[in-house]
């Protein structure tokens, strides 16, 4: 887990650059896209304190901008001026991270453990240092586990006058019901394509074309449309696994596809995680005051727990390079079946738009229904703790056989 005064890579409002000028120019709500009536929801609780609920459940699909929200709403609520103007001291240093009253946690390691939770809990007790209020943004509220939930629960139903609590999750099912109760929750939706380009544009001075490309390849997911528009052959690659997947002619394809998907993810994650594992054994090196390396046996089991949060974290990060794959595959297979039912939709997937129109010719509707039930099942099997190996060989060997 991450508890952070600072913004990650494309944090929201980091104080440099396009983003910078955005909320200079429109506020703390600058990069919150696509979500006008959650938005003035948001804008009328910081405005009326009286009424103001001291938790918060925001939901909505991976990339619709829920952290981006949560961030911007304690802006506003932090706001010298009570507007979220994206000016004042205290809005910017919301948008920065930096603020010592907002403290933004999020993981990129399996779940959240009990201890970290009972950290955050200590914090939230705190008076707030210089802001009206202490605010506390649970980015992976998703990735607790029921005794973590309990942990939560006490401070939820009873926080301090001035604290409160903003919890992110795909959906209000991922919470235990105990905590979603106790939550306001608002929802977001999936912004349009035509959005998404507007604020790489505006935001990250994406010229339009490319723009336009990674925002309609993203299907609105904002974080993958900047991937996209940024990391060079990111968008090639894509349509690569596109072709690869519209012309698998047999089971041994199949095979041979997943091995290369599986390990191009695991090797992905590798170097992601040994990078962040370095870096995080040479802050607490620092910390400890150690400099030539020799790790006194007081000292030797922290090391471990770092190395097997390295080990949790490589594992998350392979299931969401997979996950951003069968995504894709869902979006292509969709748009087959949109040519086989004639709807008359635009595709998302239009530099394949041959090979899409020719594997539409030769299958039927139903059965390529039955192949988008069998991604999500894919996607369950795999954050379920299946190998992955496994389920995307399942997958990907059963679209080979109905394409044939």
């Amino acid at each position: 887990m991450t508890t952070t005064d600072r913004g990650g890579p494309g944090a929201p409002g980091a104080a440099s650059g396009p983003t910078a000028q955005a909320a200079a120019d429109d506020g703390a709500w600058a990069d919150v896209v696509g979500q006008e009536a959650v938005v003035a929801q948001f804008r009328r609780a910081a405005s009326s304190p009286e009424s103001l609920a001291q938790a918060w459940l925001i939901t909505g699909p991976p990339g619709s901008g829920r952290s981006t929200a949560a961030r911007a709403f304690a802006a506003t609520l932090q706001c010298e001026v009570g507007s979220g103007c994206g000016r004042c001291h205290a809005c910017r240093t919301v948008l920065a991270g930096t603020h010592p009253d907002v403290t933004v946690v999020a993981t990129d390691k399996l779940s959240i453990a009990k201890d970290e939770v009972r950290a955050l809990v200590m914090t939230a007790q705190r008076a707030p240092a210089t802001g009206a209020h202490r605010v506390m943004i649970v980015e992976d509220a998703d990735r607790m586990s029921a005794g973590t939930f309990n942990v939560l629960l006490k401070s939820i139903e009873e926080p301090p006058p001035a604290t409160v609590w903003m919890l992110c999750a795909p959906s209000a099912e991922d919470l235990a019901p105990t905590i979603r109760s106790r939550c306001r929750q608002v929802t977001l939706s999936v912004p349009s394509s035509d959005v998404v380009a507007e604020l790489l544009r505006r935001r990250d001075d994406v010229e339009e074309d490319l723009a336009l490309r990674a925002a309609r390849a993203s299907q609105g997911h904002i974080g993958l449309a900047l991937r996209y528009a940024t990391q060079e052959g990111a968008l090639a690659a894509r349509e690569d696994s596109a072709r690869t997947l519209l012309s698998l002619q047999g089971a041994g394809q199949a095979v041979l596809a997943a091995q290369a998907l599986v390990d191009r993810a695991t090797a992905e994650a590798k170097t992601h995680a040994d990078t962040v594992a370095t870096e995080e054994k040479e802050r607490f090196l620092r910390s400890a005051g150690i400099d030539d390396g020799k790790i006194p046996p007081s000292l030797r089991s922290q090391v471990r727990q770092l190395e097997e949060d390295a080990k949790r974290r490589q594992t998350r990060l392979v299931r969401d390079v997979l996950d951003r794959y069968l995504l894709d595959v869902h979006s292509v297979l969709r748009d087959v079946l949109s040519r086989q039912l004639a709807t008359g939709s635009e595709l998302v997937n239009v530099e394949v738009a041959p090979e899409i129109e020719q594997v539409a010719a030769n299958g039927s509707g139903s059965t390529t229904l039955q192949l988008l039930e069998a991604v999500q099942e894919a996607r369950n099997r795999i954050s379920g703790n299946v190998p992955p190996l496994l389920a995307i060989e399942a997958l990907l060997a059963r679209i080979a056989l109905d394409q044939r």
